[in-house]
């Protein structure tokens, strides 16, 4: 108890005496996330990114931030963003594919659900996410082969998304 607090004032200290501290600024930025802050974890998160423009990282935790305060448009730039810096952050193409989601940007959630699927085969929330939007499209045989592929290594998740749609697996 109490070391949160310590370590945010630590991090104002240290942004008091260099502004531009870029460890400083995203360590700050995760505390005030986690004391309900987000408001101004997010003014620090948009100063990281305008110290580090070419950090994907940064532009990652910018957009994951604004998705979650439903800063859709925003997110989805910011997480663009750290797709094209770092192409293999398989979970900026995933939250990338939540924020078309959100928007009902079909085509552009499959794009991008299925790259992250292809960076992380073995993750189940993208085959999740993706069977959701073959479904909300309408088709149905793609979200069961997508389905089907999720029961050879999450059957757990394919369970969940079987109860939730009433999808059966293909061949079941």
């Amino acid at each position: 108890m109490g070391a949160r607090a310590r370590a945010l004032h630590w991090t104002h200290q240290l942004l008091t005496a260099d502004a531009a501290n870029t460890h400083a600024l995203a360590t700050r930025a995760h505390l005030l996330v986690e004391q309900g802050q987000p408001e101004a974890a997010l003014a620090d998160l948009a100063r990281l990114v305008q110290l580090v423009p070419q950090q994907a990282t940064a532009w990652f935790n910018l957009g994951f931030l604004q998705e979650s305060l439903g800063r859709l448009d925003e997110a989805t730039r910011s997480l663009a963003r750290a797709t094209e810096l770092d192409p293999a952050m398989d979970r900026a193409w995933y939250g990338l594919g939540l924020c078309h989601i959100r928007l009902a940007q079909w085509d552009e959630a499959v794009s991008a659900l299925q790259r992250g699927t292809e960076l992380q085969p073995l993750s189940p929330h993208a085959w999740y996410q993706l069977a959701r939007v073959h479904l909300e499209r309408g088709r149905t045989a793609e979200a069961q082969r997508v389905l089907t592929h999720l029961r050879g290594f999450e059957p757990k998740v394919a369970d969940q998304l079987e109860r939730e749609t009433g999808l059966l697996a293909a061949g079941t």
